[in-house]
């Protein structure tokens, strides 16, 4: 028996278009145009661009809510935490993956060098790869915690993966943490991911000052 799989509500399917950058920061959002999109009615609209809102993923421009962007100081700061968050990640997945969970990050970092041309498919790629992280350190509240930081990661309008080599070099750093995970080395698991986290903070802080020049 073939069973459905669950619709999403009005909520993620908003969220994942700011995530996937169908909105990006500065984007106004419309009820009518959302609902009309989704194919859902306006009061579930409402009540996720309210939540969003509280949440500060959107901001009030008058009387319209707009896609929220991260200033410089706020940028620092969720750099700060989601490397301390991630590193602890690593450092639990190292303890208390299982070898399939083990076996499935390797995979991934292997299967990841197939979308290098790609930064969009490689930010996607990304996210699975640090979901999966985050889901081997066995760790709920962790989890629910890296989830909040990654919705704000949703308000930068250009991946880091877009610079020029920077794919290459992710996928070494990815490569680095899977291998402290598989020698169940929790401190170096911790170290990689979190070396990982500062050297993705310098090539957005290149990219936001125009070193790295424009990006796709």
């Amino acid at each position: 028996m073939t069973i459905a799989a669950p619709q999403k509500d009005a909520y993620t399917l908003i969220l994942e278009a700011i995530d996937m950058g169908t909105y990006k920061p500065g984007d106004r959002l419309v009820e009518s145009d959302l609902a009309e999109r989704f194919g859902v009615s306006r009061t579930p609209i409402r009540e996720a661009l309210q939540r969003l809102e509280t949440q500060s993923l959107l901001t009030r421009d008058g009387r319209s809510l707009i896609v929220a962007s991260l200033d410089h100081n706020q940028l620092a700061e969720l750099y700060v935490v989601r490397a301390e968050l991630e590193g602890l990640a690593a450092n639990l997945a190292a303890r208390h993956a299982t070898e399939e969970e083990v076996r499935v990050l390797r995979d991934m970092v292997e299967s990841d060098h197939t979308l290098k041309a790609d930064p969009t498919a490689m930010a996607r790629a990304n996210r699975r790869f640090h979901k999966q992280i985050h889901l081997a350190s066995h760790n709920r509240f962790l989890v629910q915690q890296l989830d909040l930081v990654h919705r704000s990661m949703a308000l930068m309008a250009t991946t880091s993966l877009a610079a020029d080599g920077r794919p290459e070099d992710a996928l070494a750093e990815h490569d680095a943490i899977v291998t402290a995970i598989e020698n169940r080395d929790a401190d170096a698991a911790g170290e990689a991911l979190r070396a990982h986290i500062s050297k993705a903070f310098v090539t957005r802080l290149k990219l936001d000052s125009g070193e790295l020049g424009s990006v796709v």
